[in-house]
């Protein structure tokens, strides 16, 4: 497919011309960038992207190849991708094809030569909004201004309970509510015995596991419209060990009373700073997330990290519940792993909870 015109037509009238690559088709999603300089194979993957139109802010993309054993997950969950300039002859020993090949085989809609630069500059400050891509101009904005993300974290959990790991490691349950593979992959690495179970389970369902530890993993949409599950949570904080992360922590906030409200325009990328409050050190870390828990609303935590750009909420320690949370990835790849540490804690207190048990 060469050089085939297509439309980009943000909810604010804005009209972008591009070229079309991967599969063929129109689509309306919620339009977002991410700055992550590697990794693309990752942010396809990523079920958090689920619903969204993403937009790599480097010029670059598919210059080495795609590479299935970096998926986080068994297929793409972005609604589509745009990029400035698209590479065709990636350069790599482990390049099992191109980025246009990859996207065709899974049917994602990609656009290329797009002002990525100025694209971005407009949702940094106008906002996250929703955007079409089509075969001709867009006069009618309705489809765009109408679109919502729902029923987001439904659609990317597994169906069926999955096992990983060693036997007699420690029993982790995975409540996958559009886990990143790499969360299982840490924990197994650490001698974990991972059952990864859907987002539809119950707190007892869980309990009945007999876990040693319990791991909210990140996910998709708004965080508030998960009652179910936030009520799930509720009723095993204080019970075995809870670790959060991204959405995990975001959930664990709003079961503990807390609130969350929509970003600007989100931390989606490899170089987040993120504060430490109680020793001062700084770590880089890797996010993908639109919404932030509000800090002063959550009841019996204590705020561990912020992000040193904005202030916002990026972390909660919970002594008395023997849970921990935090907004950004320890397990991310591509990416910084400075805060790889948080999953040997998790181990830690693992250790601890089956030694008073």
């Amino acid at each position: 497919m060469k050089n085939i015109k297509a439309y980009l037509t943000l909810q604010n009238g804005k009209q972008f011309t591009g070229y079309r690559f991967g599969a063929y088709g129109e689509i309306t999603g919620e339009l977002v960038f991410t700055t992550g300089m590697t990794g693309y194979i990752e942010t396809l993957t990523d079920p958090s992207y689920y619903g969204q139109i993403v937009t790599q802010t480097f010029p670059l993309i598919g210059n080495y190849g795609a590479i299935t054993p970096d998926c986080e997950s068994k297929r793409p969950w972005v609604s589509a991708y745009i990029v400035r300039e698209k590479c065709d002859a990636p350069s790599n020993f482990r390049s099992e094809g191109t980025i246009d090949d990859y996207l065709k085989e899974h049917n994602v809609i990609g656009l290329y030569g797009i002002d990525t630069r100025e694209l971005t500059k407009i949702v940094r400050e106008a906002g996250v909004m929703n955007a079409t891509i089509s075969d001709k101009p867009l006069a009618d904005l309705s489809e765009a201004e109408n679109y919502v993300i729902k029923n987001a974290v439904d659609a990317v959990s597994c169906k069926q309970p999955e096992e990983y790991g060693e036997q007699n490691g420690y029993r982790v349950a995975v409540w996958d509510f559009g886990a990143k593979d790499n969360i299982v992959r840490e924990l197994v690495k650490r001698g974990c015995h991972c059952f990864k179970v859907p987002s539809y389970y119950t707190a007892e369902q869980i309990l009945a596991l007999r876990p040693d530890g319990l791991m909210l993993t990140n996910g998709p949409g708004d965080p508030a419209e998960n009652v179910g599950i936030i009520e799930n949570i509720a009723r095993l904080a204080g019970k075995l060990p809870i670790f959060g992360i991204c959405l995990g922590h975001q959930l664990f906030a709003l079961a503990m009373g807390g609130k969350t409200k929509k970003m600007k325009y989100g931390h989606r990328g490899a170089n987040q700073p993120v504060k430490n409050l109680e020793t001062g050190r700084v770590y880089i870390s890797s996010q993908n997330h639109g919404y932030e828990v509000i800090s002063s609303s959550v009841k019996g935590g204590i705020l561990s990290y912020v992000n040193a750009n904005d202030g916002t909420c990026e972390g909660f320690e919970y002594p008395e519940l023997n849970a921990y949370t935090v907004q950004f990835h320890p397990e991310a790849c591509g990416g910084p792993q400075d805060t790889a540490f948080l999953f040997d804690k998790f181990i830690n207190k693992m250790q601890e909870f089956k030694r008073n048990a």
